[in-house]
């Protein structure tokens, strides 16, 4: 097998037992690092600490996934009061400052279809209130009976 000391040097290639010797002296684990190379790799490090960084990388990955989460916030209807649309930015607001994309849609119903035109100016107030903390990502659009825009973070 090929070995490679604690200090990251390559001792070169050795017998298994021998290289199981000199982990011993140093009071660390032989860890075979590559297993389909020809010879195997092994490594002389303490197993402990690395399957812990390893974990610990890992949940760093998986911490910096959620960011790209995409929030959904809906308005019911274009004609939504100042507070109302008020207390929606606010959770816009909150969503953008963790980090997460937000969708921003809104419904038409019945007769509300010959009004998409007011749908759009609210969803277009929403990106220009929104300007100090994200970015249109995409424009007011429709989709069916369904307006919807994304905001992402700067």
């Amino acid at each position: 097998m090929r070995l490679i000391d604690a200090e990251g040097n390559q001792v070169g290639v050795i017998d298994t037992s021998k290289a199981m010797e000199l982990a011993e002296t140093a009071e660390l684990d032989l860890v075979e690092v590559a297993p389909e190379a020809r010879p195997p790799v092994c490594r002389i490090m303490d197993y402990g600490k690395y399957s812990f960084d390893k974990e610990k990388k890992a949940k760093e990955a998986r911490k910096k996934g959620q960011s790209l989460q995409m929030k959904t916030v809906r308005i019911r209807t274009a004609n939504i009061s100042e507070h109302d649309l008020e207390y929606r930015l606010g959770h816009i607001r909150e969503f953008i400052g963790g980090g997460h994309r937000v969708k921003i849609s809104m419904r038409f119903f019945g007769r509300m279809m010959a009004y998409k035109d007011r749908g759009r100016e609210v969803l277009e107030d929403v990106a220009k209130k929104m300007t100090d903390v994200a970015t249109v990502d995409q424009m007011p659009q429709m989709e069916g009976r369904e307006m919807s825009m994304i905001l992402r973070p700067q």
